[in-house]
Protein backbone atom coordinates (compact mmCIF):
# COMPACT_ATOMS: atom_id res chain seq x y z
CA UNK A 1 0.00 0.00 0.00
CA UNK A 2 1.22 3.52 -0.74
CA UNK A 3 2.04 5.75 2.21
CA UNK A 4 0.73 9.33 2.37
CA UNK A 5 4.04 10.89 1.35
CA UNK A 6 4.28 8.76 -1.79
CA UNK A 7 0.65 9.51 -2.68
CA UNK A 8 1.15 13.28 -2.34
CA UNK A 9 4.35 13.28 -4.38
CA UNK A 10 2.83 11.01 -7.01
CA UNK A 11 -0.20 13.26 -7.43
CA UNK A 12 2.02 16.32 -7.77
CA UNK A 13 4.17 14.64 -10.40
CA UNK A 14 1.25 13.15 -12.29
CA UNK A 15 -0.56 16.48 -12.54
CA UNK A 16 1.49 17.81 -15.48
CA UNK A 17 -1.49 17.15 -17.71
CA UNK A 18 -5.00 15.82 -17.35
CA UNK A 19 -4.22 12.44 -18.85
CA UNK A 20 -1.41 11.75 -16.40
CA UNK A 21 -3.57 12.86 -13.51
CA UNK A 22 -6.50 10.68 -14.59
CA UNK A 23 -4.17 7.68 -15.01
CA UNK A 24 -2.82 8.14 -11.53
CA UNK A 25 -6.25 8.38 -9.93
CA UNK A 26 -7.40 5.37 -11.93
CA UNK A 27 -4.46 3.43 -10.48
CA UNK A 28 -4.46 4.78 -6.95
CA UNK A 29 -8.18 5.33 -6.43
CA UNK A 30 -9.94 8.22 -4.70
CA UNK A 31 -12.26 8.13 -1.72
CA UNK A 32 -13.91 11.35 -0.59
CA UNK A 33 -11.23 13.96 -0.01
CA UNK A 34 -8.51 11.37 0.65
CA UNK A 35 -6.50 9.06 -1.60
CA UNK A 36 -5.68 5.47 -0.72
CA UNK A 37 -4.09 2.40 -2.28
CA UNK A 38 -5.80 1.01 -5.35
CA UNK A 39 -6.98 -2.09 -3.53
CA UNK A 40 -9.13 0.05 -1.22
CA UNK A 41 -11.42 1.39 -3.93
CA UNK A 42 -13.42 -1.07 -6.05
CA UNK A 43 -13.84 0.02 -9.64
CA UNK A 44 -10.57 1.92 -9.84
CA UNK A 45 -7.89 -0.10 -11.59
CA UNK A 46 -5.24 0.29 -14.24
CA UNK A 47 -6.33 -0.81 -17.68
CA UNK A 48 -4.63 -3.85 -19.18
CA UNK A 49 -4.64 -2.52 -22.72
CA UNK A 50 -3.71 0.71 -24.49
CA UNK A 51 -4.08 1.83 -28.09
CA UNK A 52 -0.52 3.21 -28.00
CA UNK A 53 1.24 0.00 -26.93
CA UNK A 54 1.50 -1.83 -23.61
CA UNK A 55 -0.31 -0.02 -20.82
CA UNK A 56 1.24 0.89 -17.51
CA UNK A 57 -0.74 -1.98 -15.98
CA UNK A 58 0.73 -4.45 -18.47
CA UNK A 59 4.27 -3.24 -17.78
CA UNK A 60 3.83 -3.31 -14.00
CA UNK A 61 2.24 -6.76 -14.16
CA UNK A 62 5.16 -8.01 -16.24
CA UNK A 63 7.47 -6.73 -13.49
CA UNK A 64 5.25 -8.35 -10.85
CA UNK A 65 5.71 -11.78 -12.46
CA UNK A 66 9.48 -11.39 -12.17
CA UNK A 67 9.21 -10.20 -8.58
CA UNK A 68 7.10 -13.26 -7.74
CA UNK A 69 9.91 -15.45 -9.04
CA UNK A 70 12.64 -13.65 -7.13
CA UNK A 71 10.62 -13.47 -3.92
CA UNK A 72 9.82 -17.18 -4.00
CA UNK A 73 13.45 -18.08 -4.66
CA UNK A 74 14.90 -15.95 -1.84
CA UNK A 75 12.18 -16.50 0.75
CA UNK A 76 12.55 -20.24 0.47
CA UNK A 77 16.31 -19.92 0.88
CA UNK A 78 16.07 -17.97 4.14
CA UNK A 79 12.79 -19.17 5.68
CA UNK A 80 11.95 -22.43 3.95
CA UNK A 81 8.60 -20.96 2.91
CA UNK A 82 7.37 -18.75 0.10
CA UNK A 83 5.01 -15.81 -0.19
CA UNK A 84 1.96 -15.75 2.09
CA UNK A 85 -1.46 -16.44 0.58
CA UNK A 86 -2.49 -12.78 0.74
CA UNK A 87 0.30 -11.89 -1.71
CA UNK A 88 -0.29 -14.42 -4.50
CA UNK A 89 -3.88 -14.02 -5.74
CA UNK A 90 -5.19 -11.81 -8.54
CA UNK A 91 -6.09 -11.93 -12.21
CA UNK A 92 -5.28 -15.18 -13.98
CA UNK A 93 -4.74 -18.61 -12.54
CA UNK A 94 -2.71 -18.82 -9.35
CA UNK A 95 0.03 -21.41 -9.81
CA UNK A 96 1.99 -23.57 -7.42
CA UNK A 97 5.72 -23.35 -6.75
CA UNK A 98 7.82 -26.44 -7.36
CA UNK A 99 11.00 -26.83 -5.32
CA UNK A 100 12.92 -24.72 -2.87
CA UNK A 101 14.05 -25.17 0.70
CA UNK A 102 16.05 -23.42 3.40
CA UNK A 103 19.78 -23.05 2.76
CA UNK A 104 22.21 -23.99 5.53
CA UNK A 105 24.18 -20.77 5.45
CA UNK A 106 27.63 -21.05 7.00
CA UNK A 107 28.76 -17.47 6.42
CA UNK A 108 27.11 -14.78 8.51
CA UNK A 109 27.35 -12.06 5.85
CA UNK A 110 25.92 -14.23 3.06
CA UNK A 111 23.03 -15.22 5.29
CA UNK A 112 22.38 -11.55 6.08
CA UNK A 113 22.60 -10.61 2.39
CA UNK A 114 20.06 -13.32 1.57
CA UNK A 115 17.71 -12.21 4.35
CA UNK A 116 17.83 -8.59 3.24
CA UNK A 117 17.24 -9.41 -0.43
CA UNK A 118 14.37 -11.76 0.47
CA UNK A 119 12.69 -9.00 2.49
CA UNK A 120 13.19 -6.53 -0.38
CA UNK A 121 11.68 -8.88 -2.97
CA UNK A 122 8.67 -9.57 -0.78
CA UNK A 123 8.24 -5.81 -0.36
CA UNK A 124 8.45 -5.35 -4.15
CA UNK A 125 5.62 -7.85 -4.61
CA UNK A 126 3.53 -6.05 -2.02
CA UNK A 127 4.28 -2.65 -3.56
CA UNK A 128 3.44 -3.63 -7.14
CA UNK A 129 0.25 -5.38 -6.05
CA UNK A 130 -0.74 -2.25 -4.15
CA UNK A 131 -0.02 -0.05 -7.16
CA UNK A 132 -2.01 -2.30 -9.48
CA UNK A 133 -4.92 -2.93 -7.13
CA UNK A 134 -7.59 -5.10 -8.72
CA UNK A 135 -5.56 -5.20 -11.96
CA UNK A 136 -2.74 -7.19 -10.31
CA UNK A 137 -2.10 -10.62 -11.77
CA UNK A 138 -1.78 -13.66 -9.56
CA UNK A 139 1.43 -15.57 -9.05
CA UNK A 140 1.91 -17.94 -11.99
CA UNK A 141 3.19 -21.49 -11.65
CA UNK A 142 6.92 -21.37 -10.84
CA UNK A 143 9.44 -24.18 -11.26
CA UNK A 144 12.60 -23.73 -9.21
CA UNK A 145 14.32 -27.12 -9.11
CA UNK A 146 14.02 -28.43 -12.69
CA UNK A 147 14.50 -25.00 -14.23
CA UNK A 148 17.73 -24.35 -12.37
CA UNK A 149 19.04 -27.75 -13.43
CA UNK A 150 18.23 -26.93 -17.06
CA UNK A 151 19.91 -23.52 -16.74
CA UNK A 152 22.99 -25.04 -15.10
CA UNK A 153 23.29 -27.68 -17.83
CA UNK A 154 23.04 -25.00 -20.51
CA UNK A 155 25.81 -23.09 -18.78
CA UNK A 156 27.98 -26.21 -18.44
CA UNK A 157 27.94 -26.12 -14.64
CA UNK A 158 26.69 -29.71 -14.46
CA UNK A 159 26.66 -32.59 -16.90
CA UNK A 160 23.67 -33.75 -18.96
CA UNK A 161 22.66 -36.35 -16.41
CA UNK A 162 23.41 -34.32 -13.30
CA UNK A 163 21.14 -32.17 -11.15
CA UNK A 164 21.90 -28.66 -9.91
CA UNK A 165 20.49 -27.88 -6.48
CA UNK A 166 20.45 -24.10 -5.86
CA UNK A 167 19.85 -24.66 -2.14
CA UNK A 168 22.56 -27.26 -1.52
CA UNK A 169 25.20 -24.80 -0.33
CA UNK A 170 26.19 -21.13 -0.36
CA UNK A 171 28.05 -21.26 -3.68
CA UNK A 172 25.11 -22.85 -5.48
CA UNK A 173 22.77 -20.29 -3.92
CA UNK A 174 24.95 -17.39 -5.10
CA UNK A 175 25.21 -18.75 -8.65
CA UNK A 176 21.45 -19.28 -8.77
CA UNK A 177 20.85 -15.74 -7.52
CA UNK A 178 23.18 -14.47 -10.24
CA UNK A 179 20.93 -16.03 -12.88
CA UNK A 180 18.15 -13.63 -11.80
CA UNK A 181 19.70 -10.44 -10.57
CA UNK A 182 21.30 -9.05 -13.72
CA UNK A 183 18.17 -9.94 -15.68
CA UNK A 184 16.01 -7.93 -13.30
CA UNK A 185 18.14 -4.82 -13.74
CA UNK A 186 18.05 -5.00 -17.53
CA UNK A 187 14.31 -5.71 -17.48
CA UNK A 188 13.51 -2.55 -15.52
CA UNK A 189 15.86 -0.50 -17.70
CA UNK A 190 14.16 -1.80 -20.84
CA UNK A 191 10.67 -1.22 -19.44
CA UNK A 192 11.27 2.38 -18.34
CA UNK A 193 10.44 4.01 -21.71
CA UNK A 194 7.12 2.10 -21.78
CA UNK A 195 5.79 3.65 -18.56
CA UNK A 196 3.60 6.68 -19.26
CA UNK A 197 2.70 7.83 -15.78
CA UNK A 198 5.58 9.74 -14.21
CA UNK A 199 4.62 8.66 -10.70
CA UNK A 200 4.98 5.02 -11.67
CA UNK A 201 8.13 5.78 -13.66
CA UNK A 202 9.72 7.18 -10.50
CA UNK A 203 8.66 4.06 -8.60
CA UNK A 204 10.10 1.85 -11.34
CA UNK A 205 13.39 3.76 -11.08
CA UNK A 206 13.42 2.98 -7.37
CA UNK A 207 12.83 -0.71 -8.08
CA UNK A 208 15.61 -0.73 -10.67
CA UNK A 209 18.03 0.88 -8.20
CA UNK A 210 17.35 -1.73 -5.53
CA UNK A 211 17.71 -4.58 -8.04
CA UNK A 212 21.03 -3.06 -9.13
CA UNK A 213 22.21 -3.00 -5.50
CA UNK A 214 21.23 -6.66 -5.21
CA UNK A 215 23.06 -7.56 -8.42
CA UNK A 216 26.20 -5.73 -7.32
CA UNK A 217 26.07 -7.52 -3.97
CA UNK A 218 25.82 -10.95 -5.60
CA UNK A 219 28.47 -10.16 -8.23
CA UNK A 220 30.93 -8.90 -5.61
CA UNK A 221 30.42 -11.97 -3.45
CA UNK A 222 30.88 -14.33 -6.40
CA UNK A 223 34.20 -12.71 -7.24
CA UNK A 224 35.35 -12.75 -3.62
CA UNK A 225 34.64 -16.49 -3.42
CA UNK A 226 36.51 -17.31 -6.63
CA UNK A 227 33.38 -18.10 -8.64
CA UNK A 228 34.21 -15.89 -11.61
CA UNK A 229 34.53 -18.81 -14.06
CA UNK A 230 30.99 -20.16 -13.55
CA UNK A 231 29.68 -16.60 -13.61
CA UNK A 232 31.07 -16.17 -17.11
CA UNK A 233 29.46 -19.44 -18.18
CA UNK A 234 26.09 -18.27 -16.86
CA UNK A 235 26.56 -14.95 -18.64
CA UNK A 236 27.34 -16.73 -21.91
CA UNK A 237 24.28 -18.94 -21.48
CA UNK A 238 22.04 -15.90 -21.02
CA UNK A 239 23.58 -14.33 -24.09
CA UNK A 240 22.79 -17.45 -26.11
CA UNK A 241 19.09 -16.96 -25.33
CA UNK A 242 18.44 -13.24 -25.69
CA UNK A 243 19.65 -12.59 -29.23
CA UNK A 244 22.77 -12.15 -31.37
CA UNK A 245 24.19 -9.15 -29.51
CA UNK A 246 26.88 -9.76 -26.88
CA UNK A 247 25.16 -7.90 -24.04
CA UNK A 248 25.79 -9.95 -20.94
CA UNK A 249 28.94 -9.71 -18.84
CA UNK A 250 30.41 -11.97 -16.19
CA UNK A 251 32.05 -10.74 -13.00
CA UNK A 252 35.42 -10.55 -14.77
CA UNK A 253 36.23 -9.13 -18.19
CA UNK A 254 38.13 -10.79 -21.02
CA UNK A 255 41.42 -9.93 -19.29
CA UNK A 256 40.41 -11.41 -15.96
CA UNK A 257 39.91 -8.04 -14.26
CA UNK A 258 37.02 -7.42 -11.90
CA UNK A 259 33.80 -6.41 -13.63
CA UNK A 260 31.33 -5.81 -10.83
CA UNK A 261 29.25 -3.32 -12.85
CA UNK A 262 28.13 -4.62 -16.27
CA UNK A 263 27.83 -1.50 -18.42
CA UNK A 264 28.37 -0.20 -21.94
CA UNK A 265 31.15 2.14 -23.12
CA UNK A 266 29.32 5.09 -21.55
CA UNK A 267 29.09 3.26 -18.21
CA UNK A 268 25.33 2.86 -18.63
CA UNK A 269 23.42 -0.27 -17.73
CA UNK A 270 22.10 -2.04 -20.81
CA UNK A 271 18.47 -2.87 -21.52
CA UNK A 272 16.55 -5.97 -22.44
CA UNK A 273 13.13 -6.00 -24.02
CA UNK A 274 10.35 -7.91 -22.31
CA UNK A 275 10.68 -10.57 -24.99
CA UNK A 276 14.40 -10.98 -24.30
CA UNK A 277 13.77 -11.26 -20.57
CA UNK A 278 11.21 -13.96 -21.23
CA UNK A 279 13.71 -15.79 -23.47
CA UNK A 280 15.92 -16.12 -20.40
CA UNK A 281 13.32 -17.07 -17.81
CA UNK A 282 11.60 -19.43 -20.27
CA UNK A 283 15.07 -20.83 -21.07
CA UNK A 284 14.57 -20.72 -24.83
CA UNK A 285 15.90 -18.62 -27.72
CA UNK A 286 12.64 -19.26 -29.57
CA UNK A 287 9.31 -17.49 -29.50
CA UNK A 288 7.29 -19.06 -26.70
CA UNK A 289 4.64 -18.33 -24.10
CA UNK A 290 5.91 -20.68 -21.40
CA UNK A 291 8.88 -22.71 -20.23
CA UNK A 292 11.76 -22.78 -17.80
CA UNK A 293 10.96 -21.04 -14.54
CA UNK A 294 7.39 -20.36 -15.71
CA UNK A 295 6.12 -23.74 -17.00
CA UNK A 296 2.66 -22.31 -17.76
CA UNK A 297 3.90 -18.86 -18.75
CA UNK A 298 3.58 -15.55 -16.93
CA UNK A 299 0.25 -13.88 -16.23
CA UNK A 300 -0.78 -10.74 -18.08
CA UNK A 301 -0.68 -9.53 -21.68
CA UNK A 302 3.14 -9.33 -21.93
CA UNK A 303 3.90 -13.03 -22.03
CA UNK A 304 5.67 -13.93 -25.30
CA UNK A 305 9.41 -14.33 -25.77
CA UNK A 306 11.24 -13.37 -28.97
CA UNK A 307 12.44 -15.58 -31.83
CA UNK A 308 16.23 -15.32 -31.56
CA UNK A 309 17.07 -18.47 -33.50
Amino acid sequence: MFNNSFIKNAIDRSAENGLDRRRFFTAAGAAGLGVAGASLVPGFALADTSSDGPSDAAVLNFALNLEYLEAEFYLRAVTGEGLPRNLIGGKGETGAVSGGRKVKFETKLIRQYAEEIAADEKAHVRFLRGALGSAAVSRPAIDIDAAFTAAARAAGLVGSGERFDPYANENNFLLAAYVFEDVGVTAYKGAAPLVDNKAFLEAAAGLLAVEAYHASNIRTTLLARGLEAPSVRISDARDSLDGPEDLDQGVVDAYGKANIVPADDDALAFSRSAGQVLNIVYLTPEEATSGGFFPDGVNGPINRSEDNT
